[in-house]
């Protein structure tokens, strides 16, 4: 919506808004917020809102605890699902210490930054998420159960897909919020669903994947359900992913973007990967474990889908849904500038199916860490990471 700080203020005086939910989040993507009532909000946008952060994962812990949530006017947003009388609106905030300097492990800021050096490059990015989870039931208590909300296989329609109503009513809110969902259909899995959104800037792409996560738990929760967000919630069943769409502004670049990123995968798999089950999901159902791209192919880790030849994009196909869109965003700008700058350009493209191919066709092929330890070990090591993000991030994602 963009809106200004005056017309934030003009919004809560005029539209009957009673909570305004200042929101950010954890070191790992985790949404968090803090209510306050309209008579607060000047102050906001002036002075931020003070929080004990002591409990926030990445946050500092008890000898700096007091930090300051300062809101984004351009990010407001009204909660549909709240009555219309005594609104309810949110608002994504930055994260400081008391003097106004930006808390290193406010990953919403890291992506910024890395946001204006890739416009310092004369760059720009766009990403598009395409977000997997699974519905399952809830108990006689509303806890959830490992139980599937149906039986239903890639794109079934009712009544086998019971989640076609849960996915509109999704779509429906989503749209509400000023975010465009393009598609959605049932997943491989059973009670497995996918709904994907239009692509646009980094930081609004980032925002919209944590306000996304947010809606599909509180509509799935208002029908009963639990909407499950893991990389591999059912052992025998396919994983959920969040294949991550990539356009540069000067197309041109593209390939030294697929290059850049190829390059660093190994190193920044740790981010995009969080979960320990993240890496249970690597090499099945159509989940990538070798390091090559390729045309359309979803045997790879990059694919170049079928799209029109003025909107060329790039697929990264190996994070999946627990990853912190902000810092995945960060540093995968950080290693199409990489690439971009070396003038990196990919290997051939393997137009093979790699989950058939021969022992001896795949050896040639370098693999995406197969453990969370491992990628600890490769992110903790590398120069790339250490350049781009502070220690305390890495620490955090490293020393778990």
């Amino acid at each position: 919506m963009n809106f200004t700080v005056a017309e934030v203020l003009q919004y809560v005086k005029e539209e009957d808004v009673k909570f305004i939910r200042l929101a950010f989040c954890d070191v790992y993507g985790e949404q968090k917020n803090v209510a306050i009532m309209p008579n607060e909000l000047e102050r906001a946008f002036e002075h931020g809102i003070a929080i004990d952060a002591s409990a926030i994962a990445g946050f500092g812990g008890e000898v700096r605890s007091d930090l300051f949530l300062r809101p984004d006017p351009t990010t407001l947003s009204r909660f549909p699902w709240r009555p219309e009388s005594g609104k309810v609106v949110r608002m994504f905030c930055d994260v400081s210490y008391p003097d106004g300097t930006i808390l290193e492990t406010d990953t919403r800021s890291i992506l910024k930054k890395a946001v204006a050096e890739a416009r310092e490059c004369g760059l720009s990015f766009d990403f598009g998420p395409e977000m997997e989870f699974y519905l399952f039931k809830t108990d006689e208590q509303g806890e959830a159960t490992n139980i599937p909300y149906d039986r239903a296989g890639y794109m079934s329609v009712a009544p086998e897909d019971k989640g076609e109503n849960v996915r509109r009513e999704i779509c429906l809110t989503l749209e509400q919020m000023g975010i465009l969902p393009e598609s959605s259909h049932h997943e491989e899995g059973p009670g497995q669903n996918e709904i994907d959104f239009r692509y646009s800037d980094a930081l609004s792409a980032a925002d919209n994947t944590i306000a996304f996560r947010s809606v599909v738990k509180t509509v799935a929760w208002r029908s009963g359900l639990h909407a499950d967000f893991s990389p591999k919630p059912l052992k025998d069943q396919a994983g959920s992913g969040m294949h991550i769409n990539i356009s540069v502004g000067d197309s041109a670049h593209l390939y030294n973007v697929i290059a850049g990123i190829m390059d660093k995968i190994r190193e920044i798999t740790v981010f995009l990967n969080p979960c320990k089950n993240s890496y249970e999901r690597f090499g099945s159902d159509k989940a990538p474990v070798y390091i090559s791209w390729s045309s359309e192919n979803r045997s790879q880790l990059i694919r170049i889908p079928a799209t029109h030849k003025a909107y060329p994009r790039a697929e990264l196909r190996s994070p999946d849904p627990m990853a912190n869109p902000y810092l995945a965003f960060a540093l995968l700008i950080y290693a199409g500038i990489y690439g971009i700058k070396n003038k990196l350009n990919p290997p051939h493209s393997t137009d093979v199916n790699l989950y058939t191919a021969p022992a001896e066709f795949l050896s040639c092929f370098e693999k995406l860490p197969l453990s969370l330890e491992e990628a600890a070990v490769a992110a903790a090591s590398s120069d790339f990471v250490r350049e781009h993000l502070p220690q305390s991030v890495i620490d955090a994602y490293c020393q778990r």
